[in-house]
C-alpha cells in the first residue's frame, strides 16, 4: 500500500481536535481498513486505494511547526495496515516530544504477538483498540464509540506486562 517514505491518508492533517484523545490534538486519518464496522463514522477511509499519498518528511515538517498541540492521533481507516511506514513515522514524531494515540480495529492481545507492532509499540502512548460495534454504541463514552473498545495506556501495559487502561480522570 505505501512505501517507507510515504503514507496513504484519507485527508490532510486535521488540527484542533478535542474528540480524538486528551487535550488539543492533531489527527492523521489513515486510508485503508479491513474491519468495515457497521456504523463506522469514517467509511470513506476503507478503500485501500483511496485517499492520497503524503511524504513522511512533509508531515514531520508540518508537525514541527505545530508543537503547541498536546499530541497527535493516528486514526482512520486502520493505521496499522501501514505498519512499515509507521516504523519510520513514529520515531520521528516521538523525537518531537508529541504524545501519540493510535486507533485500531484489532485488539491488544492480538497486536502484541505481531512483530510489526512490537517494533512500534514503544512509540505509542495510548492505543484505542477493538472494532466499533454499533450495538454497543454509547455517545457518553470519551474518545471511543462503543463499549467494547478500550483506551490502553501502552507504557503501563508494557511495564505491568498486562493490559492497563488509561486513567481518564
Amino acid at each position: 500500500m505505501s512505501n517507507i517514505s510515504s503514507l496513504r491518508l484519507a485527508s490532510q492533517l486535521e488540527f484542533d481536535s478535542v474528540s480524538n484523545g486528551q487535550g488539543l490534538r492533531m489527527v492523521l486519518w489513515f486510508q485503508g481498513c479491513f474491519y468495515e464496522c457497521k456504523g463506522c463514522h469514517n467509511q470513506e477511509s476503507w478503500d485501500l486505494d483511496g485517499g492520497n499519498i503524503y511524504l513522511i518528511d512533509d508531515i514531520i515538517k508540518v508537525l514541527k511547526n505545530n508543537l503547541h498541540y498536546d499530541g497527535i492521533t493516528l486514526s482512520g481507516g486502520d493505521p496499522l495496515l501501514q505498519a512499515e511506514a509507521l516504523k519510520v513515522l513514529l520515531p520521528k514524531i516521538k523525537h518531537l516530544g508529541l504524545n501519540v494515540w493510535l486507533y485500531s480495529g484489532d485488539v491488544y492481545e492480538n497486536l502484541s504477538k505481531k512483530t510489526y507492532f512490537k517494533d512500534i509499540e514503544a512509540y505509542i502512548d495510548v492505543l484505542v483498540d477493538g472494532p466499533f460495534i454499533l450495538s454497543q454504541l454509547d455517545l457518553n463514552l470519551k474518545f471511543k464509540g462503543s463499549k467494547n473498545q478500550r483506551i490502553i495506556d501502552i507504557n503501563k501495559t508494557i511495564n505491568n506486562n498486562q493490559v492497563t487502561l488509561l486513567d481518564l480522570n
